[in-house]
């Protein structure tokens, strides 16, 4: 019997699509690569906010619009903008009526909805029992009640197709597996050392894998080789953690996050100098660090002032949880002190931070090369006793290029049109975030909501006027 849908991946994307077709009458299958029950994933592993450009979900749509416009600089298709404004609260309201718990996790109005219960504000991995992996045990719960199948260890590798159009997938091994529609879900394709070389960096072996290291960019290539269109595919969702974490130091990765202390303060190279804005933000420098020459040569020089201000003040602080958690940081009295026992050329460093001091005094930050900006995050000026020097990595935790998709998650085609029967959603898609900043809207509210779109129209595109609201369907492989 073929299936009416199959779903390859099981993250939030995937889990939220597979049961909304199944509760309206699909017979449903997921393919999870992953072997174990609780199989890693970038969304259990998450921190659980759900939030759209660091503003709350649910606020008007102009607001939610703006916060858009303002972190992509106009980047997000428009149609995937519109999509997701109007349909992410009621992704919200349909989650908690299958029993996910919010809370909201701060002050800022973007933490309104964290997946309940909370990870501890610390560094290191914590995901057991939280909140994301709290949900998608429910998830698969309920995709079990309404008869959909679930298959651990099954990779799919291939896109079954006839006449142009997706009728199934192909698992590694051979095994074909039938469908009227099929949704890639299987994140982006940042562990894919080879793909991070060719759109990313070329030293993907020196950014750190900040998620759960799933993301292989089959759903990508599988894709790509039925025709599907793409988006650039050169940007990344991160941040920057201390070097440590690449050095196998666990206690200091996933966070916490040195984006805060870097925004405030001035990133540079071996040679002591600035290679980046830092006014763009964390994420961004996060990627202009991955395409540097080297990638492990950047250090964060700020002083005691900025330490004890933004590296405070991050919902998880780098201060003091870098140096409690062992990473590594130089202090000195002087500069000329902080060079030599940062391995920095003495000059260079005085004479960036005097440019920069400056800069920041006169107002006159566009004139730095690189110019800064100071638009979106406030400099500060280094001149506080004692002066920090910390090391860097650039973390990666998905990619934000991918499949191309439409308002209904549907796959285009390179050459126009869309791929009849398959769709795509999470982070294997592009589209909505990236851009010259790369700028980051929120991987669960993407995932979540355009996994929903895929299901209400596959259930339309499977059984035109046909499928119930909530009746249930028994899947086969």
């Amino acid at each position: 019997m073929t299936n009416d849908l199959v779903v390859i991946g099981g993250g939030i994307a995937g889990l939220v699509c597979a049961l909304r077709a199944a509760e309206r009458g699909l017979r449903v299958l997921v393919l999870e690569k992953g072997t174990d029950p609780r199989y890693p994933c970038n969304a259990r592993w998450s921190g659980g906010i759900i939030h759209i450009a660091y503003t709350d979900p649910k606020d008007a749509a102009d607001t939610l619009r703006a916060a858009i416009a303002r972190n992509t600089e106009g980047a997000t298709d428009p149609e995937l903008a519109d999509v997701l404004i109007e349909h992410v609260s009621p992704t919200i309201d349909w989650l908690r009526s299958h029993g996910a718990r919010f809370i909201r996790a701060g002050l800022a109005t973007w933490q309104n909805w964290m997946l309940a219960p909370p990870r501890p504000l610390v560094g290191g991995i914590d995901w057991a029992g939280r909140g994301p992996d709290v949900l998608l045990r429910q998830l698969g719960e309920k995709l079990a009640a309404h008869g959909a199948a679930f298959r651990l260890g099954a990779r799919a590798v291939s896109l079954r197709m006839a006449d142009g159009r997706c009728i199934g997938v192909i698992l590694d091994g051979g095994e074909e597996i039938a469908a009227s529609a099929v949704l890639i879900a299987d994140g982006g394709f940042q562990s894919n050392l080879d793909m991070l070389r060719n759109h990313i960096t070329p030293h993907p072996e020196k950014i750190k894998q900040r998620g759960a290291a799933t993301g292989m960019g089959d759903g990508l290539r599988m894709a790509l080789d039925a025709g599907a269109a793409s988006t650039e595919l050169d940007k990344f969702y991160g941040h920057l953690l201390s070097r440590s974490a690449m050095q196998g130091n666990d206690k200091v990765w996933p966070y916490p996050e040195l984006d805060g202390v870097a925004t405030a303060a001035i990133v540079v190279t071996e040679a002591g100098e600035r290679f980046t804005d830092e006014g763009q933000g964390g994420i961004a420098m996060a990627n202009a660090l991955a395409r540097a020459e080297n990638p492990m040569g950047a250090t964060i020089i700020c002083d005691s002032a900025i330490w004890d201000g933004p590296g405070k003040s991050a919902r998880i602080p780098a201060n003091p949880q870098v140096e409690r958690g062992g990473g590594t940081i130089h202090r000195a009295d002087t500069l000329a002190g902080l060079a030599g026992k940062a391995g920095l050329p003495e000059a260079a460093l005085e004479q960036t931070v005097a440019a920069y001091n400056a800069a920041c005094a006169s107002g006159g930050l566009g004139g730095l090369t690189p110019a800064r900006r100071a638009d979106k995050y406030t400099p500060m000026p280094i001149m506080k006793a004692p002066f920090l020097a910390i090391p860097v990595c650039a973390g990666i935790t998905y990619t934000m290029g991918g499949i191309a998709i439409d308002g209904h998650a549907r796959v285009r085609h390179r050459d126009g049109g869309i791929i009849p029967g398959l769709y795509a959603a999470g982070s294997a898609t592009g589209g909505i975030e990236g851009g010259k900043l790369a700028g980051y809207i929120g991987g669960l509210s993407k995932a979540a909501t355009f996994g929903f779109r895929a299901a209400e129209h596959a259930v339309e595109w499977v059984k035109p006027n046909g499928a119930t609201s909530g009746a249930k369907g028994a899947a086969t492989a």
